[in-house]
């Protein structure tokens, strides 16, 4: 990064303290939020110990009540993150008092942990709770319910149970906050209170932005009761008709017709077409033998399957949530094909005439029934081979996608994860994936697990050849940036990564291109670090860094309040070694003498340059 770059970042300084989980969507939530049964007990809990072991049903929005519980606790001068659900780079453990600073706010999701882990995180949670209380932090930990047997007797006394909020309520909120105030009476329909009895909380939110939608869409000609029905209508439940049609048809033609009208709803006859004439293919169907002109054309097939061709030539379903019914049945009834229509989607997507639209829809389809059916590695079966094909740039935004759904999946989210930190970590990751890694990491990963994006993001830099390094290098500086606490981390990665030796040359560009003469230079554990990074740069005998020593140097002219902590950081990363002392010193001079004007300001930095290297080296100095 050039000189005068590095010289804008100055004035973004401390005092910008971004928050790793957004304040706008917390602030979101919180506007939505109902307090769940129980709630002024986990609470009491969490103020008095500063850790709160957090359970409850699924369905009951534990993780939504954990972030409003660290979203209502004052703010500090710390910052409200989730720890890292992942062991990266061999860590010990994620529970790292290194990691938190005063007043942090932790949020830690074990609420799909296996058996194994479960237990292994229980072991470390006690002496991690006692570094939090001079720190004034505090830890949310989210329980699996289903391992409640396995929770330690010795921490019962920090465990609170929550319930599911009423849906009625949560229904209401969600209305009045996009402006929607029903009466009771409208509330209180049959059909709706039946909906709201067995939907999950996530479908009561979905069902107040389907009301909202049509209210949009209708505007004054309709009223709430009919923007009610056509929401329900939307999400009604398909399943009971879906079986009975496909229990009813014979003809295998017309059960793959229909499989491939869900999986490519609302695309043009031609492309249906052409999905279902590569189902029967993968599924080694029969041949139909008949010549074309005696078989059935596509209008009367999609007739006699209450499919419609709409004015702009798209096939859908006559009957709302029918496709959606249509695709779970497959997956769900026919098990022992899920392979074959995983290579019949990466075959379907193949098509040139997809247009974007419908590969996305399509994409977000094959990953919901692939995340459904407990089956993550058809997802990451499916990345692999889009990007190691010839034609791989096309497939960049399906396997971005596919990875994005991935990483969101509240059950699988841990799995793409650590499957995306295996691929940043391996020699033989091709550049196409990187590629798309890359992507995922800084525009998915960033927001909601920014520590572990940071992670991947620096392996890549290391690891990618010259156009996706210099993505990667980008995407992890941009992070790093961000925030106070992920710049230190950052800075912890360059100082006291065991790989050092075999990434220097990368490493030093990125320590030089991060490292910042003002930010947080106050900080004495900071100035460790930048120690650390300093002096192993140094150490390059063809000096590239002299760009860099003349943007600290100009740093000290500019905020002469920093001036002695920059001087004391760069003559101390050299105090053990003279001969780079003498680098350093030669570049200082040439800096020096390129003033044009504050030629006396250059020169006594200069000399106080000098001077803190004779003291750090314990030169008594005669000046």
């Amino acid at each position: 990064m050039a000189a005068a770059a590095a010289t804008s970042r100055l004035r973004d300084q401390a005092g910008r303290r971004p928050h790793t989980i957004s304040q706008t969507d917390r602030v979101h939530l919180y506007q939505r939020f109902v307090d769940p049964p129980h709630f002024t007990r986990v609470r009491e809990v969490l103020r008095e110990a500063r850790v709160v072991l957090l359970d409850g049903p699924p369905g009951s929005g534990r993780r939504a009540a954990a972030l409003m519980l660290l979203h209502q606790l004052p703010d500090s001068q710390g910052s409200l993150h989730e720890l890292p659900d992942t062991l990266d780079d061999s860590a010990a453990s994620v529970f790292d008092a290194r990691e938190v600073s005063t007043g942090d706010r932790l949020l830690l999701d074990l609420s799909e942990a296996e058996e194994a882990r479960y237990v292994e995180m229980q072991r470390h949670l006690f002496a991690f709770r006692d570094r939090l209380s001079p720190l004034d932090a505090h830890l949310v930990v989210v329980l699996p319910h289903h391992l409640g047997y396995l929770l330690r007797d010795d921490l019962r006394h920090l465990s609170a149970e929550i319930g599911r909020p009423n849906s009625r309520r949560v229904l209401a909120r969600h209305l009045r906050c996009e402006d929607i105030e029903p009466t009771p009476t409208d509330l209180d329909s049959p059909e709706l209170v039946s909906y709201l009895a067995r939907a999950p909380l996530h479908k009561v939110a979905a069902l107040a932005d389907g009301i909202r939608r049509h209210r949009d869409t209708d505007g004054a000609s309709q009223r709430f009761p009919q923007w009610l029905a056509a929401a329900l209508a939307d999400e009604h439940d398909q399943a009971g008709r879906v079986a009975a049609d496909i229990a009813a048809e014979e003809s295998g033609r017309r059960r793959a017709l229909l499989l491939s009208l869900a999986m490519f709803h609302g695309s043009p006859p031609s492309t249906v077409l052409h999905a279902t004439n590569a189902l029967l293919k993968v599924l080694s169907h029969p041949h139909d033998e008949t010549p074309r002109l005696n078989r059935t054309d596509l209008y009367a097939e999609f007739t006699a399957i209450r499919a419609e061709v709409d004015a702009d030539g798209r096939v859908c379903f006559a009957l709302p949530g029918y496709d959606s019914a249509v695709r779970d049945h497959f997956w769900t009834y026919m098990p022992d094909v899920r392979r074959q229509l995983r290579d019949w989607f990466q075959d379907c997507m193949s098509s040139p005439g997809l247009r974007p639209a419908e590969r996305k829809a399509a994409v977000a389809r094959f990953a919901e029934q692939g995340l459904r059916c407990q089956r993550p590695e058809d997802l990451r079966a499916l990345v692999e081979r889009w990007t190691r094909t010839d034609a791989a740039v096309r497939y960049v935004p399906d396997a971005a996608q596919l990875l994005a759904l991935g990483l969101s999946d509240d059950l699988h989210g841990r799995y793409f994860r650590q499957q995306i930190y295996d691929w940043s970590t391996a020699a033989d990751t091709n550049e196409g994936l990187r590629h798309v890694l890359v992507l995922v990491c800084s525009e998915s990963m960033a927001p909601t697990h920014p520590d572990q994006a940071l992670v991947r993001l620096h392996h890549l830099a290391r690891r990618g050849k010259v156009r996706t390094g210099a993505a990667a290098q980008e995407a992890v500086l941009s992070l790093a940036r961000s925030e106070n606490r992920l710049y230190e981390l950052m800075l912890n990665r360059l100082s006291a990564d065991k790989d050092q030796r075999t990434w220097a040359a990368r490493d030093s560009a990125l320590f030089l291109a991060l490292a910042d003469p003002i930010r947080r230079i106050h900080s004495p554990r900071v100035r460790a670090l930048l120690i650390h990074g300093w002096s192993a740069t140094l150490r390059h005998p063809d000096e590239w860094w002299a760009e860099h020593v003349s943007h600290w140097l100009s740093a000290c002219l500019e905020y002469a309040e920093h001036r002695d902590h920059v001087l004391e950081v760069l003559a101390t990363a050299c105090a053990s070694d003279s001969r780079t002392a003498g680098r350093l010193y030669r570049a200082a001079r040439v800096w020096q003498r390129a003033a044009d004007r504050a030629v006396a300001d250059r020169a006594d930095t200069v000399h106080r340059l000098l001077h803190a290297i004779d003291t750090q080296q314990g030169i008594e100095s005669y000046s």
